[in-house]
């Protein structure tokens, strides 16, 4: 059976012009690319060429900007705890409520450890009120954390305003921006982002690399102590050919990020609007406006989310009830509560996120399984009546 694979925003697959250019630095260019020797030379170049290759993806003012990483979890943490240790004196920290574990538990984390921490709230859209950010932002306030764009319903928030209003406070801004790199454009040699978090198998290199940019100037304390390796900011040997991956995924991504934002647009606003017309008692989570062109995020009312997965999966169909990272847990989704969606919606949501390899033959094979699948669910509803009579 054939898979149709729109869970996308969970991780993605790796591109083969990535494999193929991974290749040899298993078996052939094994080099340390720290040694003194050529052999470790020219994998030192490769390496260099990658950190280019992020550094043009992301509009950087240079390549030394970035550092690799294990994954955008590691990233998250060199940025938090790298800002903490640079400024010992200040132990206030600005989050939101609906940031990815990998912010959102470290925060938590740092609470317990005696720091102070805002997690600013979201509207019924999944946006923020920019004043209350303004006016949580004090002397005390180390950095600021706050995710580019949402995992779960794809709502991009006002990175840039964001960036703007923390940087007249004097604090330093750190946005995970896992999701966004690839799909959107960014230029941060003109933006007053401070630091940004990237993952490989978001944008179709492999799982176990990432990166994060930190602007020029700066003040950042390493979070892995180690060797000398990425100019003394993270300890520890280069995953090589993850490092190439991430490079070349990063020079495809910027080939492919105008399909990204018309073909890839066109084929999940398809998804939605058929589904909307066509099954009662749905809702789009989030601002439709700004949001990823690849993800939306869609309630079906009186029925488990996890119910409509199993039966897709069933079909060879992959999609998720939200963050891969938060799955296992009967809580509904942590964005979604902090969104105020109703609980009748918020156990029934299925986020879809579709990638440049999704065709509009399998949005519409997902729409004829599908529209059944949400018919026979809710004819054994316990919630079935209410339903009847929400829909006269």
């Amino acid at each position: 059976m054939r898979t149709i694979y729109l869970d996308n925003n969970a991780t993605t697959r790796v591109a083969p012009e990535v494999m193929e250019e991974m290749r040899p630095y298993f078996d052939e260019l094994y080099g340390n690319p720290s040694s003194m020797h050529s052999f470790g030379g020219q994998v030192a170049k490769k390496v260099a060429q990658a950190r280019m290759r992020v550094a043009d993806l992301l509009g950087a003012r240079s390549p030394s900007e970035i550092i690799f990483t294990s994954c955008g979890t590691e990233s998250d943490n060199a940025a938090l705890f790298g800002a903490l240790r640079s400024q010992p004196a200040k132990r206030h920290i600005i989050t939101t409520r609906v940031e990815h574990p990998a912010v959102l538990n470290t925060c938590r984390y740092l609470q317990k450890e005696g720091y102070r921490i805002t997690f600013l709230p979201v509207n019924q859209d999944g946006q923020l009120d920019l004043e209350e950010l303004r006016a949580a932002i004090t002397p005390d306030t180390a950095i600021v954390s706050i995710m580019y764009a949402n995992n779960e319903t794809g709502v991009i928030f006002p990175i840039a305003e964001i960036a703007e209003i923390v940087r007249e406070k004097g604090a330093v801004f750190h946005t995970d921006a896992v999701q966004a790199v690839g799909k959107i454009p960014l230029n941060l040699k003109d933006s007053p982002i401070d630091m940004l978090s990237l993952s490989g198998h978001k944008l179709h290199a492999p799982k176990g690399i990432g990166a994060l940019y930190i602007r020029e100037g700066i003040k950042f304390t390493p979070f892995l102590i180690g060797g000398h390796q990425e100019s003394g900011r993270r300890g520890g040997t280069e995953n090589v050919a993850s490092i190439v991956g991430l490079g070349k995924a990063c020079e495809l991504a910027s080939l492919h990020i105008h399909d990204e934002q018309t073909r890839v647009r066109a084929l999940r606003d398809k998804l939605e609007n058929n589904i909307l017309a066509q099954v009662q008692n749905t809702r789009v989570n989030g601002d439709r406006l700004n949001r990823l062109p690849n993800t939306t995020n869609i309630s079906f009312e009186f029925i488990e989310g996890e119910a409509i997965l199993l039966l897709l999966s069933d079909r060879g169909i992959a999609a998720s009830s939200g963050s891969a990272c938060t799955s296992g847990s009967l809580e509904p989704s942590h964005v979604l509560r902090a969104m105020d969606v109703p609980f009748t919606h918020a156990h029934g949501s299925i986020r879809f996120s579709l990638s440049r390899y999704t065709t509009e033959e399998e949005i519409d094979t997902l729409l004829c399984e599908l529209l059944p699948i949400i018919e026979r669910l809710r004819a054994i509803s316990p919630f079935g009546p209410k339903m009847k009579a929400s829909s006269r």
